[in-house]
């Protein structure tokens, strides 16, 4: 049994989530008030070696949380490093960094989840 499952063989974590689209940039925010979810990015170019980064307002994290974020599909698979950062109460930072050779200009579909954490 992992850490992410139960005696009977279930997994924890959220059992719903949500989706939202970026509207106007790779760099504009979004909210999703939900402890998981996809986030399609603005389809807008990010150049070679480059970064951007957006705040999530979520009412669900707390500022103990821990949230994992990757590139979940669509866009060249291999080609961005992401992360999450900045968490606080109501909102997280994520991050996303082209590692590929070229330019691209790919609306790619981030997956979330947060963990409930505590400092005491």
């Amino acid at each position: 049994m992992s850490i992410f499952e139960t005696s009977a063989g279930k997994l924890i974590g959220p059992t719903t989530g949500g989706t939202v689209t970026q509207a106007t940039s790779k760099s504009t925010g979004v909210t999703l008030n939900k402890a998981s979810g996809q986030i399609t990015m603005h389809a807008a170019n990010l150049a070679a070696a480059t970064e951007v980064s957006f705040a999530v307002t979520n009412s669900e994290i707390a500022a103990t949380d821990v949230v994992l974020v990757n590139h979940g599909s669509a866009g060249t698979a291999g080609s961005y490093l992401v992360q999450a950062k900045t968490i606080a109460a109501g909102s997280f930072a994520i991050t996303v960094t082209n590692v590929s050779g070229g330019t691209l200009g790919e609306a790619i579909v981030l997956n979330f989840v947060a963990f409930k954490g505590s400092s005491s």
